[in-house]
């Protein structure tokens, strides 16, 4: 890991240090299962999307699914790690109403990917890089439900079968903010692969964090896994409870029990659910029924040659070509889906090297700011990249000004309609002639000769004019030209 600073918890003893490993169980974007033909779209009726493979009927036989191996390979690609030419399915091997097999097939000693890194960016522009121990391929079980009947248990087996790739990072995360962080990231990458689609309402992505803590350069101390966290909010709030717990019971003389614990966010704190299994618990063997997976180099150059472009790469580029801040890039390109809307504004700009900059702050500033206040996503903008593009070129252009701008995006987001027609109908042009501005300025001189009289001694009373003279023109002078004629007649 870097040495980004990280948070360190006070204690009556001192101060204690968090390590966190994370196991992320993301879903293979896929059409069907991992082993069988059964569909994995989500929201179908219990128990409709059931193969008899998935429902391990007698005799029935695994065939692995190549379109899933390839998004591993390509998650893999973009978390920069090794791709093992040849890997292992396992059974692993317990007993649960979820598992009609008896066993879960996944991988154990040999995955198909093995290390790796993810690099996040953290508040103040630090950096910290998560190691990644292994990146595997395993079934999903099936879903039960506990709350249909009062004294019964029910089993979709829908979910059953389903591709899941479980990321393990090294224990390398120091605190809450570096783990949501990670997450955010990962799911980003994903979502650009089109690997995993991300939807932790839908449990298409789930984590497992362990949490241990310990004094800043001891040795590790035990550890306890909190199991199925769906939202990267409760990722932050588990984490903090747990380790606040360890260090109490421990400043009180206490020892750590390495347990598995559920987190329940209605009282935002975590609960033992079982004594934590060791691998040998589970009696891992090769499945019988199941070939080692075995590709070329050659398989996997031909995917690393069609990966699109990742968020780091595209945030260099904006910020080398377009010369926007690290800030703004990375904002720009947390989300596909942003990347894309600002990439089709820039596309659609009549002055591209001029005007991208102006276009970054717009779409973060104007446009973000009014989906977050109003509880929006990218998808349901009212207000499209070609109608925005339109609203910079006319600012660059010199048409409008950026109040008028501002007015103008209000009248798009409520009413639509095409911007540049809406400047001409509406008299919103940019007032550039000279003339018409200097009566303003003069009666605005007129009217204050004491603030006059002390522009010289004091420049920066200057734009106290420049307000007033553009909000006599209700916002339609041009700036820059009042800048200039207030200088000329007041001797600045």
């Amino acid at each position: 890991m870097s040495t980004a600073t990280h948070k360190l918890l006070k204690g009556a003893t001192g101060d204690w240090e968090m390590v966190i490993g994370m196991e992320i169980h993301a879903q293979v974007t896929s059409k069907s299962k991992l082993f069988s033909g059964a569909s994995t779209a989500f929201g179908g009726e219990p128990n409709s999307q059931v193969s008899l493979v998935d429902a391990a009927m007698p005799g029935m036989l695994p065939v692995l699914n190549e379109e899933c191996v390839k998004q591993a390979v390509r998650t893999g690609l973009g978390l920069n790690a090794k791709i093992n030419l040849r890997s292992v399915f396992d059974r692993k091997n317990y007993f649960y109403p979820d598992l009609p097999q008896g066993y879960q097939i996944s991988q154990y000693k040999s995955p198909v990917v093995g290390e790796g890194e993810v690099i996040i960016e953290l508040e103040g522009g630090r950096t910290a890089t998560i190691g990644i121990e292994r990146l595997h391929l395993e079934q999903d079980p099936a879903k039960m439900l506990h709350d249909k009947l009062p004294s019964q248990s029910l089993i979709d087996l829908n979910r059953c079968g389903v591709a899941l790739m479980e990321i393990v990072s090294k224990p390398d995360i120091r605190d809450a903010e570096q783990a949501k962080a990670y997450v955010t990231k990962l799911r980003s990458i994903m979502r650009y692969l089109g690997t995993c689609d991300g939807d932790m309402e839908k449990g298409s992505l789930r984590a497992d964090v362990n949490v241990s803590v310990r004094k800043p350069g001891a040795p590790l101390g035990t550890r306890c896994e909190i199991k199925n966290l769906n939202s990267i909010t409760f990722i932050g709030q588990a984490i903090e409870y747990e380790a606040r717990r360890q260090i109490d019971i421990l400043e009180d003389g206490g020892k750590i029990d390495q347990e598995t614990r559920l987190y329940d966010p209605s009282k935002g704190e975590t609960r033992s659910m079982r004594s934590k299994e060791e691998a040998h618990d589970y009696r891992y063997f090769p499945d019988p029924d199941l070939l080692p997976l075995e590709f070329s180099q050659e398989y996997v150059d031909e995917l690393k040659a069609a990966l699109p472009e990742l968020p780091d790469q595209k945030k260099t580029r904006f910020v080398a070509a377009l010369g926007l801040s690290a800030y703004d890039a990375s904002v720009l390109v947390a989300e596909r889906e942003s990347a894309v809307f600002y990439e089709t504004v820039l596309d659609k700009l009549g002055n591209r090297s001029r005007d991208g900059k102006m276009a970054a702050n717009w779409v973060i500033n104007e446009l973000f700011g009014r989906l977050n206040k109003e509880g929006r996503d990218i998808a349901g903008s009212p207000v499209s990249p070609e109608q925005l593009a339109a609203i910079v070129d006319l600012i660059g252009e010199g048409t409008i000004s950026g109040k008028i701008a501002k007015d103008l995006f209000e009248i798009v987001w409520q009413e639509g309609g095409d911007p540049r027609a809406l400047v001409e109908s509406r008299g919103m042009k940019q007032v550039t002639d000279l003339s018409a501005i200097e009566k303003v300025v003069d009666d605005i001189i007129a009217a204050n000769p004491d603030k006059a009289a002390q522009v010289k001694d004091k420049p920066q009373s200057l734009g106290w004019f420049v307000g007033q003279v553009m909000k006599a023109s209700g916002g339609k002078a041009n700036p820059q030209s009042v800048n200039d004629l207030l200088k000329s007649k007041l001797g600045v």
